[in-house]
């Protein structure tokens, strides 16, 4: 795929992702939740220039940097999304403040390393930027789901502080 191809594709998904993350959505379990992470990551690892020829090491690293970035914006983005579960039974989530907080500082983290990667003469392709919207859908995506699983398998009634803690019939001496 062409550079501006990419782009677009890029563009269009991320504007999609962020508007739907306002709004509460369902979320479905039974739903392939890895495949568009997965088909963004195939498109990004075709590409035959994702890592610099000349700079191949710093590129390497570079790269790296940016899915370590994308990754801890995903999970991050993850624990910031409220979710609840209806009466019956429908899990729903929707983003919070903090999560466009976390979307500012992934930003601002992604533009630092294009620049730093600028400066050290690496070319950057929007491969490696597609490869990190992938990593990041796949990981709020997965966290997503685990949360859910975890809010399905929560008693109908949490005991509260000090329920567990076994009371002794008698004081003890202080």
């Amino acid at each position: 795929m062409s550079g501006l191809l990419n782009a677009l594709v890029i563009v269009v998904v991320a504007a999609l992702v962020i508007v739907r993350q306002f709004r509460a959505s369902r979320i479905d379990t039974d739903r392939r939740w890895w495949l568009l992470p997965g088909v963004l990551a195939v498109i990004a690892l075709r590409e035959p220039d994702l890592l610099g020829a000349r700079h191949h090491t710093e590129s390497a690293l570079v790269l790296g940097a940016e899915l370590i970035v994308a990754l801890a914006m995903g999970a991050a983005w993850a624990w910031t999304t409220r979710i609840w579960m209806e009466p019956d039974g429908a899990v729903w989530s929707k983003s919070t403040k903090a999560s466009v907080a976390v979307w500012g500082a992934g930003i601002g983290l992604r533009a630092g390393l294009f620049g730093v990667g600028s400066l050290l003469g690496i070319h950057q392709d929007s491969a490696a930027l597609m490869l990190g919207l992938a990593a990041t859908l796949l990981v709020r995506s997965g966290l997503l789901i685990w949360r859910v699983q975890s809010l399905n398998q929560a008693p109908a009634h949490a005991p509260a502080y000090g329920d567990l803690v076994p009371r002794s019939p008698w004081k003890e001496r202080v």
